[in-house]
């Protein structure tokens, strides 16, 4: 297990979607962010089934952010409940890894 993990979330626009990974990635709260692809969502919300697109966003940063990263997407974030998920990197380049931890370390 390492220290790093993966932050899955769903914007309402690419408009939105920019803004939030622009956030997190210039205040260092992750090293890079993945806008996919829009996608569509069906859901239960207020009772009623939904149906809506989304853009998803795919953060990497350090496990010990995920608490300062989620609070910045809830901060930003249009949806009154957005979805911010948490995944353990079990493995990984450790080149890689060493770079997320670098550029999230604070070090300018």
């Amino acid at each position: 297990m390492t220290d790093y993990v993966t932050v899955y979330m769903t914007a309402s626009s690419t408009e939105e979607a920019d803004r939030i990974a622009s956030a997190l990635v210039g205040e260092r709260l992750a090293a890079c962010v993945n806008i996919l692809g829009g996608i569509r969502s069906v859901y239960r919300w207020d009772g009623a089934v939904r149906s809506d697109a989304e853009v998803p966003l795919i953060a990497k940063t350090r496990a010990a952010l995920f608490d300062a990263l989620a609070a910045r997407v809830r901060a930003l974030h249009s949806y009154e409940v957005p979805c911010i998920v948490c995944w353990p990197i079990e493995a990984g380049n450790p080149a890689y890894l060493a770079w997320i931890g670098g550029e999230t370390s604070g070090r300018r």
